[in-house]
């Protein structure tokens, strides 16, 4: 007797049957199999086949992206089951009662490899093919009541918070909506963690480090009501580790980096400055989003992508990597499939792509199916225009203002809940919807999905606030559980297992010693964004400049020299530069170089000393700014070389490369030195004072001035100095080995959501990398050095800071042996890494 089977199948298993096939040729239906061929099918199953429960999965997963819901490839739709019947351009695919005379059965059995359904991907199982010939030979039945008809995307409107039912019995409301779960699922709440386990877990997930002992041991001790209320808070309030702990997640969605593809030669551009000062300031979110969508020159860089050398595939050019990061990171919706071609995993169509695309690009973009031209243009148009409308005839800076009014506009309700999501599934483990960028499916609960995105919304959109609702629920102080990456059925428990990230990991071996990283890679001023010491007022207001009027709309590619005489009465003290410049910079002090930017940079700011340059009295500064093509062509003629082999040094007298009135594009230079000796100040900045022997220099506008928009954070940088704190984060290096073998990404695509399964390249690297070995020596050589050579004590301070607990007695005997009397580094160096190999030191639970 033939089984059937259930079909409880992996998520994208059956992303095969009709959606990549079904525009196939169809054979006449009517016409049976040959004997040889229908031989090779699997019997038809015995069982009653269920439509809801069998059929209509199949459908969902495989055959909806490309037939129905609006779709009909090939002419061919299922919305309803007519529709099915009626075939296509090639056909009609099935005859009810007859699987044999179905060629539908031929192309999903792989009999024909001309006609074999899918073309790619994993084939079905006999076992599916007999349901599927079981369905058709039982007369197809179809409830009338379920169809295939495109329907609204969920969580995108937005409800008013007052409407929502919240149980009044719990103090925190997302306990409420649990509450309704467990009532079906399992009757009772479990008991909550003690204070080491959350303690430990809160720590982690707020600032990225281990908990200190004594302050464990001061919040374990505490027996006040709402302390664990107070800890969140705190930790939550202490904003430098709290940024640097939050940037590793939005470098990844950012595709932000410090090295890496397109930085050496300007073809792509680092936010971190502005990215750290929006998170140690706690921007609303909505600002924040706003401020990426229609960036300023800081910001700018997540919009502009990675400009790729050489041949590219169509859905690579920028204004593509625009539109498809900010619909990821902002809309929870992958457009990368829809980027080549009509999607074959959600709805969504190379047209909607090149709408939003075209929102960015500064001219008609042609429409490539397959990187192949179409002969067509993409129509200007957001993703849902139910939401609002973009000016197709606008130019691309009010496009792009228009866009982000529209994406954080009252009416988009998929902005917040796409971030409450996320946030939701970085404390729990698994998102309320899952993946994490499908959010037009329904969340497992769509009442807690819209509790948390209004509650957003409705305290301006502070983000610290969701954390500390959902950090000081009860839901989140539940015992961990062990949760497979996808569940065809998924029930809340409790939080999820998971594994430090390769940033914490790296930190908390750091913090164990004491030790700090060499240098920060980010380049930046913490002291600034985090807005420590008193703000100084600036006496001289910076102006940008170039030598025509509106050169920030636009004027041509061109290299300027500036240049002024400042005289100082004496050598300064204190001597510091600001500057911007579209496109790039070279700034030379009496003929030797004190800096320059990289040549896509696109207006800074970078921060000089130049106390080693100045000296009493007559100081000439020459700033050559070169504004180069969109393209990143440059007008400046090849280098000439000296008799000695040097570079000789940029002549503003020689001819420059011209290039087509489409080339012009906005350019300018900004600057403020500040310059001070006892009781003198000798500022000076960029106005029409200077001189260029291009022609007369033009103020164009101060610090606020679009496209650049640098406003206070230009101000606040010329009024600091430069920072002595030490680096203590990983978030601020680049990679090593160790941390892209644990899933530190390179950050060249959007990266939402890490891979959190064990790899064999993890493995190696932690039981032989030499990263980890120099890190543990490193460690071990400054504990040694620094703690009394008591291996008791030293035994049981590392099990405090590394586990968050004391030894147990055999643990303090073997790990007292082990590093030895007196303690040696090499003992150490082995308790380091055992502990750290510990799931107890790995995991969070």
């Amino acid at each position: 007797m033939n089984q059937i089977f259930p079909l409880h199948l992996p998520r994208g298993a059956l992303i095969l049957v009709f959606g990549l096939s079904l525009t196939t040729i169809f054979n006449p239906a009517q016409a049976a199999l040959p004997p040889e061929k229908l031989a090779q099918l699997p019997a038809a199953a015995k069982a009653r086949v269920n439509f809801e429960k069998d059929i209509q999965p199949i459908f969902e997963a495989s055959c909806v992206q490309c037939h129905a819901r609006g779709k009909n490839k090939g002419g061919f739709s299922l919305e309803t089951r007519e529709d099915f019947l009626d075939g296509g351009e090639n056909g009609v695919p099935v005859v009810p009662g007859k699987s044999v005379q179905s060629s539908v059965i031929e192309m999903i059995s792989g009999l024909d490899p001309e006609t074999i359904m899918p073309k790619k991907g994993k084939k079905l199982t006999p076992a599916q093919v007999a349901v599927f010939r079981a369905w058709i030979d039982q007369g197809m039945k179809w409830p009338k009541e379920i169809n295939f008809f495109k329907h609204e995307p969920a969580n995108l409107r937005p409800r008013e918070l007052a409407g929502l039912p919240v149980a009044k019995k719990f103090p925190n409301p997302i306990d409420g909506f649990v509450d309704a779960i467990f009532k079906k699922s399992r009757g009772s709440w479990p008991k909550s963690v003690d204070d080491r386990t959350y303690a430990r877990r809160v720590w982690l997930d707020t600032i990225g480090l281990l908990p200190p002992p004594a302050e464990l041991a001061a919040f374990v001790a505490d027996k006040t009501p709402g302390k664990r209320t107070r800890l969140v808070e705190r930790l939550l309030g202490a904003n430098q580790n709290y940024t640097e702990h939050w940037l590793t997640f939005w470098n990844d969605m950012l595709r932000n980096d410090y090295k890496g593809t397109g930085y050496i030669d300007g073809g792509r551009k680092v936010i971190t400055p502005w990215l750290y000062t929006a998170l140690a300031r706690n921007m609303p979110y909505d600002q924040f989003v706003a401020q990426l969508i229609n960036p300023g020159a800081e910001a700018e860089g997540f919009a502009k992508g990675i400009l790729w050398r050489g041949a590219v595939n169509a859905s690579m050019v920028p204004p593509m990597q625009a539109a498809q990061g900010v619909a990821q990171v902002f809309l929870g919706v992958n457009l990368k499939c829809a980027s080549c071609h009509d999607s074959f995993i959600n709805e969504y169509t190379l047209k909607d792509s090149y709408g939003l695309a075209s929102i960015y690009s500064d001219g008609p973009l042609e429409i490539a199916e397959c990187d192949k031209p179409t002969g067509h243009i993409g129509q200007v148009k957001f993703l849902y225009e139910e939401l609002g409308l973009i000016d197709t005839k606008a130019d691309p800076a009010t496009r792009k203002r228009q866009l982000a009014d529209v994406i954080t506009g009252r009416k988009n309700g998929r902005l917040p809940r796409t971030i409450v999501n996320r946030l939701w599934q970085r404390f729990m483990g698994y998102g309320l919807v899952e993946p994490v960028d499908e959010m037009d499916k329904p969340a497992w609960s769509p009442e807690l999905m819209d509790w948390l995105a209004e509650d957003l919304v409705a305290n301006g959109y502070d983000l610290k606030r969701t954390m500390a609702r959902i950090l000081t629920s009860r839901a989140y102080q539940l015992p961990a559980v062990n949760v497979a990456e996808s569940e065809e059925h998924y029930v809340f428990r409790g939080p999820a297992v998971r594994r430090l990230s390769a940033e914490q990991f790296s930190d908390a071996i750091m913090s164990l010693s004491g030790s700090s990283y060499p240098k920060a890679d980010a380049k930046l001023n913490r002291d600034v964004a985090l807005r420590r010491g008193a703000e100084e007022a600036l006496p001289l207001e910076p102006r940008w400049i170039w030598t025509t009027p509106d050169a920030q709309v636009k004027t041509k590619p061109a290299a300027m020299v500036f240049k002024r005489v400042v005289t100082l009465a004496e050598k300064p003290t204190e001597a510091f530069l600001t500057i911007a410049a579209d496109n790039s910079y070279n700034v030379s002090i009496n003929g030797k170089s004190v800096g320059s930017s990289s040549r896509r940079s696109s207006a800074g700011p970078d921060f000089y000393d130049l106390r080693a340059h100045l000296k009493q009295g007559e100081n000439t500064i020459s700033v050559t700014a070169v504004n180069l093509t969109p393209d990143g062509a440059t007008p400046i003629p090849p280098v000439k070389l000296g008799s000695d082999g040097v570079a000789l040094p940029f002549d503003p007298k020689a001819p420059q490369l011209e290039f087509p009135p489409e080339t012009d594009n906005p350019a300018g230079l900004i600057l403020y030195a500040r310059v001070r000796a006892p009781d003198q100040v000798m500022d000076f900045v960029s106005d029409e004072t200077w001189r260029s022997e291009m022609g007369d220099v033009m103020e164009l506008g101060g610090v606020e001035l679009a496209p650049w928009r640098l406003g206070r954070s230009f101000l606040e940088l010329a009024a600091s100095h430069p920072e002595t704190s030490p680096v203590a984060r990983a978030s601020l290096v680049s990679a090593d080995p160790l941390m892209a073998a644990l899933g530190r990404p390179n950050r060249e695509q959007v990266m939402t959501v890490r891979q959190a399964t064990a790899t064999t390249l993890q493995a190696l690297e932690l039981t032989n990398g030499a990263t980890l070995a120099g890190l543990l020596k490193k460690g071990a050589d400054k504990l040694v050095a620094d703690t009394p050579a008591d291996a008791t004590t030293l035994v049981a301070s590392l099990y405090h800071s590394a586990l968050s607990r004391p030894p147990t007695k055999a643990e303090q005997s073997a790990a007292a042996g082990l590093v030895g009397m007196p303690v040696k580094s090499e003992g150490v160096q082995d308790l380091l890494w055992a502990l750290t190999m510990l799931p107890e030191f790995q995991l969070i639970n």
